[in-house]
């Protein structure tokens, strides 16, 4: 779908906003007055309020060429944003994305640009579907919007905002996309293969094979993949676009394209959904695209771990010692509790490699974290409380919420092993994520560090957020695209 930004609607749908207590905003009343009345009328007979993201259509207007007109709701004026923006012009999209509307024109009552790019951000968020293997959709459940029109006062700006918005859309893309994919089709083998295709974007990729990470002593990660038929690959993604010396940010994610849970079988139902148990390396490649997509002014890598967990006859045991990269030996207890065993290579990988200023791992890692938190945020545990504070605004500001968890000695001994340096599980139900989190905490050798567990906020079907599509939702890249653009370019 297209997006773009004119001072006049061109559009067969023309919509304008609404604050609290249905008040009209300019646009809207100059759209009220060209249609006689008809949006004043229409609001008096319904029950729209200005709500932020309701919408009211009027069908068949007099006085404007639209086939339709519709009023979105922005809730309260004094706490206007871009997320309120997005939602509203998100809302408005899913509200016209089938109905026969090719082009909706969307007045943006702004003279900040800023505004008109987050709107075009929420439109091009509504507008995902991932209609790849459907073959009998019929004409009526296929999209008919082609365009969304941002209708605005500064042309200029908005197209200027929309350069730095656009690219963070197609990373949300990318990861979205990725996460719907069916597991017999990006195992790591495809998944590595579609990464090193991101190098005309800009970034620099290397893929290391099972032989290279043996070599490089990755026990931890090679125990989860060896009961699968596909070989795992630990893919590196470089963006230089900051200061020739500069330490690049780091970021790392896992990449589980399937977790049957290995020896410790998960159970059958649901099992379906661990195709997105990738969802933390996902965000990492969307956050890669996005930020060499808008040229951001800094150094950054991507790490992420690519491996399928399968029980296999050569599959991995609970009882077996595995020797990580640090040189640590873990136990396993269990061969579901996997991500992290990934996670501990990758990590040393990164600091070793790369002397990053900071390293942030995103994970599905734990189910205990939707006991915690549902879906509405995702839990960050760090041992440096300046990235938890960034973090923390950086998720207001996107609208991808975090919450900090703790982690420290008195959780650290839940690992302890009686036969190795650590365990791959902590004490049974008892502090899960925590558990998750101080096990990798022992892999990053002191570095700044923030785990965060997205297994609530990466795979989600029952959102009513009208930018979120059902299941994956490409959670992380808006939240660490922010997080770098507030506080890490020049």
């Amino acid at each position: 779908m297209q997006i773009k930004f004119s001072a006049t609607p061109n559009g067969d749908a023309i919509a304008a906003g609404a604050y609290e207590k249905a008040a009209l905003s300019p646009s809207a009343k100059a759209l009220d007055e060209a249609c006689g009345g008809a949006i004043s009328r229409a609001i008096k007979a319904s029950r729209f309020t200005g709500e932020a993201a309701q919408v009211l259509e009027i069908a068949a207007p007099s006085g404007v060429t639209a086939d339709r007109v519709l009023l979105y709701g922005l809730g309260e004026k004094k706490s206007l944003g871009g997320n309120t923006v997005e939602k509203a012009v998100a809302a408005l999209t899913k509200h016209v994305l089938l109905n026969g509307t090719k082009t909706l024109s969307v007045h943006v009552d702004s003279d900040d640009g800023e505004m008109a790019g987050r709107a075009g951000l929420g439109a091009t968020l509504a507008a995902y579907r991932f209609d790849h293997y459907r073959t009998k959709l019929k004409p009526e459940k296929k999209p008919s919007l082609t365009a969304v029109e941002i209708v605005t006062a500064d042309e200029k700006a908005a197209k200027k905002a929309w350069k730095s918005w656009e690219p963070v859309a197609t990373g949300v893309k990318t990861a979205r996309d990725f996460v719907m994919e069916p597991p017999n089709v990006l195992h790591p083998e495809e998944y590595a293969k579609r990464i090193a295709k991101l190098e005309k974007e800009g970034l620099e990729i290397e893929v290391l094979g099972e032989a290279q990470m043996k070599k490089l002593g990755m026990g931890s990660l090679l125990g989860v993949s060896q009961g699968s038929v596909r070989e795992a690959k630990l893919a590196i993604m470089r963006w230089n676009g900051g200061k020739e010396g500069d330490k690049p940010l780091a970021f790392v994610g896992k990449g589980l394209t399937f977790d049957t849970g290995g020896i410790s079988l998960k159970p059958g139902q649901g099992m379906e959904d661990m195709k997105g148990d990738m969802a933390g390396s996902a965000a990492v490649v969307g956050l890669m695209r996005a930020l060499a997509g808008r040229k951001a002014k800094v150094n950054a890598v991507g790490v992420v771990a690519l491996v399928e967990n399968m029980p296999d006859g050569n599959a991995q045991r609970p009882g077996d010692v595995v020797t990580s990269m640090s040189g640590q030996t873990i136990e396993i207890h269990n061969t579901d509790a996997e991500g992290r065993l990934v996670l501990a290579d990758a990590l040393w990988y990164t600091q070793e490699e790369f002397d990053p200023a900071f390293i942030i791992d995103l994970a599905t890692l734990t189910g205990a974290i939707l006991v915690a938190l549902g879906h509405e945020h995702a839990g960050i545990f760090t041992n440096d409380d300046k990235l938890a504070d960034r973090l923390f605004a950086a998720g207001k500001a996107s609208d991808e919420g975090v919450w900090r968890l703790p982690v420290g000695p008195e959780y650290d001994r839940h690992i302890d092993s009686d036969i190795a340096d650590m365990k791959n599980l902590g004490q049974g139900r008892n502090a899960g994520s925590i558990a998750g989190a101080v096990f990798l905490q022992r892999f990053v050798n002191k570095k700044p560090w923030v785990h965060i567990d997205i297994a609530g906020t990466g795979m989600y079907a029952g959102s009513k957020d009208p930018r979120l599509p059902a299941f994956g939702t490409g959670y992380g890249v808006r939240l660490l695209d922010r997080f770098v653009r507030d506080y890490y370019e020049r």
